[in-house]
């Protein structure tokens, strides 16, 4: 119970908080001192109350200490610190942030960053926030509300190469011209268009993975460039192809699955593991370099080269477009995408693909269609006829 008192020309209020301790302070009025009381101890009662104390702490130095108790890839943690590390406000205290500060920082990096990227930047700061209120160093996240600069809707940014655009992909994949400039690749690039598979996830395929007489294919890894923390720590590093170390990791998201191959990409599969890889351990990798993995800059180079070859200037990313929208062209609901892509929830596949599917105008229109057409085929005896 808090109590109020007057002392020489003040009056003081105080209360305990839920450790006990006594907390005074001085007012001109009364009521302004047991209105202050009552909102304290309130918030104590409530158990969102918070030491006055607390937050001197500034954003870098929270930060740099609670970083490292994250459960991150070593890419995330890097994106996290080139995040953190760009913000105007690293040295003020947590308390001393408002959201005039936030936006002040996201302004400046609208004239010099894409949408996207600031949209990345501010998920993470955003989290160093709301890990300081969840430690009760502040009352309230000063992010709350900011505006961030509008990104591109999905169907104005992504760009689905045509059937014949992944045609000359494959046919520039291994020019004849130049046999050894990029042997296999013509597989790398099938396997991508036609399974719909990460570059790191067609990059960590090992033979064992593909049952050539069940036509499917099983997604356990990726291969990733490893960071010095990879190195570091030492776990699951590979050798590749040049000299390269990578790391071995889940698909992204865990998105572990089977993919259901065509025989087109059986084929395709079967004769590049003919001529590059005909023998060894069903762990050997599907693409390789004298038993070295390939890497994402070797995979890199050979796209631009095969696409520059191709008068194209898709991203390899946009193969996997070109798959799901494949896959939406032939009826495929939303949890059939989400599973083949590796998808970690039917929103994500929505939000990326939504304007791929028919709407429901398109639906109308087929429908009434369908019934004109059977009515217009059936040719019956005219009213009346002689």
């Amino acid at each position: 119970m808090g109590w109020v008192w007057k002392e020489r020309q003040s009056w003081r209020g105080s209360y305990r908080d839920e450790g006990g301790k006594q907390h005074t302070k001085s007012f001109k009025r009364q009521v302004d001192a047991k209105r202050w009381v009552a909102t304290e101890e309130a918030k104590v009662v409530r158990g969102d109350w918070i030491n006055p104390a607390a937050g001197k702490v500034t954003f870098a130095a929270f930060y740099a200490g609670w970083a490292p108790r994250q459960i991150w890839l070593s890419s995330t943690r890097e994106n996290a610190d080139l995040a953190t590390a760009s913000v105007t406000f690293g040295d003020l205290q947590l308390r001393s942030i408002r959201r005039s500060h936030i936006e002040a920082w996201v302004k400046n990096m609208t004239s010099r960053l894409a949408a996207s990227t600031i949209d990345t930047r501010f998920t993470i700061v955003r989290g160093v926030f709301r890990a300081a209120v969840a430690d009760r160093l502040i009352a309230s996240d000063p992010t709350a509300g900011v505006v961030l600069p509008r990104k591109r809707k999905a169907e104005a940014a992504m760009r689905i190469p045509t059937h014949a655009d992944v045609a000359k992909l494959l046919n520039a994949a291994e020019p004849p011209h130049r046999p050894r400039s990029r042997p296999g690749f013509t597989a790398y690039v099938a396997l991508c268009a036609f399974a719909g598979l990460r570059r790191g996830e067609a990059l960590g395929v090992q033979v064992g993975d593909i049952d050539f007489l069940g036509r499917t294919l099983r997604v356990t890894r990726q291969l990733q460039r490893a960071k010095g923390a990879d190195i570091a720590a030492g776990n699951d590093l590979v050798d590749a192809a040049g000299g390269i170390t990578v790391v071995v990791r889940p698909p992204k998201y865990e998105s572990e699955r089977t993919i259901y191959l065509p025989d087109e990409l059986v084929a395709i599969l079967s004769e590049h593991v003919r001529q590059h890889t005909p023998s060894g351990a069903s762990d050997r990798w599907l693409f390789d370099e004298h038993g070295k993995p390939w890497h994402d800059n070797l995979v890199d180079y050979r796209w631009r080269s095969t696409r520059a070859d191709g008068g194209l200037s898709h991203r390899l990313h946009d193969l996997r477009h070109y798959f799901a929208s494949g896959l939406i062209a032939a009826g495929c609901d939303v949890v059939t995408v989400q599973r083949a892509m590796g998808h970690s929830s039917g929103t994500t596949t929505l939000s990326t693909y939504a304007h791929l599917w028919p709407t429901a105008e398109d639906k109308t229109r087929a429908a009434a269609s369908e019934m004109a057409a059977a009515v217009l085929a059936t040719h019956l005896p005219r009213t009346g006829a002689q």
